[in-house]
């Protein structure tokens, strides 16, 4: 429509100004309410926890790792190796901050603003209590470990042990303490990767480029150590010890596995109807969730009714929610 009458075109343009205006008031107005919500889940505990895992986590790298010339992983890891090639008054501490500040404010945006205020606080006080232990404590970290002296195995386990609780407290408290986990989180789907996969070249990376620059495998190699004894003390600390395992039971039985499986474990279970492929006889497929000690008492129960049953095990990385049986 052509608008010959330069009034009406004015009306017009101010109109769509006006409506302009408004959406960006009212994108505005939801974001404000998305991070009101979300601050809603603020909780001062955490923040103690995470200043616990910061602490926790400063110990590991560096009176055990710094000391030896051990390398933890991800931006931890290359702060340490920024930290031994530049002049003394550039310190752990500083490269921490600068490296990890940046990758999660980037990340702000895809992770939440209270995951990275949670991250950045841990980071900082994982940094300042890494100031405190090299440069304020009375301990000297300088040339050996307080606890292990110049034992590498033992700095290499130990280190990776007490870094990997200091990381696992923080995941399972809402933090990160590593930039370089939002980074995959960010750009391993983009190339195609998981982001444990993503993780893991980035530190292949970086193993291969300190050998290159001290011209010896050895450090590097005892670094991979602490890298797998903190990624398994990861696991344990966020899934624990005695992961939950789903149980998928495949019976035309189902009401007398059922009942057996509810007297004996006394837990809800869901039963979910299915038909075989090749006899298109109907079957129901049995939902239920046991620890590991309680798989072969029911494999036990589910062979006693149906000895053609078909089931599998399955590892449960979390649970929410309870089955405990409603009576």
């Amino acid at each position: 429509m052509k608008l010959k009458n330069p009034l009406q075109s004015e009306k017009l343009r101010g109109a769509l100004s006006a409506v302009h205006r408004r959406w960006e008031a009212s994108a505005r107005l939801l974001g404000k309410e998305l991070k009101v919500k979300e601050l809603k889940k603020f909780r001062w505990r955490n923040l103690l926890l995470l200043a616990a895992a910061g602490c926790i986590n400063a110990v590991g790298v560096v009176m055990f790792l710094a000391p030896v010339n051990l390398y933890d992983s991800g931006i931890s890891g290359t702060s340490m190796l920024f930290w031994q090639v530049t002049p003394p008054e550039y310190t752990l501490s500083l490269f921490l901050l600068l490296l990890n500040t940046p990758l999660f404010l980037f990340g702000m945006r895809k992770e939440g603003i209270l995951f990275t205020l949670y991250s950045l606080w841990t980071v900082a006080v994982y940094s300042l209590a890494s100031f405190l232990i090299t440069d304020v404590l009375p301990v000297d970290v300088s040339a050996a470990s307080p606890f292990a002296e110049q034992d590498l195995l033992l700095c290499a386990i130990f280190g990776g042990l007490i870094s990997g609780v200091g990381s696992g407290l923080t995941i399972r408290f809402g933090g990160a303490i590593d930039g370089i986990e939002v980074l995959a989180v960010i750009f391993a789907k983009g190339l195609g990767l998981s982001v444990g996969t993503f993780v893991m070249i980035y530190n292949v990376g970086l193993y291969l480029i300190i050998g290159m620059v001290f011209s010896s495998w050895i450090l590097p190699l005892y670094s991979i150590i602490t890298y797998a004894v903190g990624n398994k003390t990861v696991d344990f600390i966020v899934e624990g010890w005695d992961k939950a395992k789903s149980a998928m039971i495949v019976t035309t039985r189902q009401e007398e596995i059922c009942q057996a499986i509810s007297e004996e474990f006394g837990r809800g279970i869901t039963q979910i109807n299915a038909r075989g492929y090749y006899s298109q006889e109907d079957k129901c497929v049995i939902y239920f969730v046991v620890n590991r000690f309680q798989i072969p008492k029911l494999k036990s129960l589910v062979m006693d009714i149906d000895r053609m049953a078909f089931i599998t095990i399955t590892d449960i990385s979390d649970v929410m929610g309870t089955s405990i049986k409603q009576r």
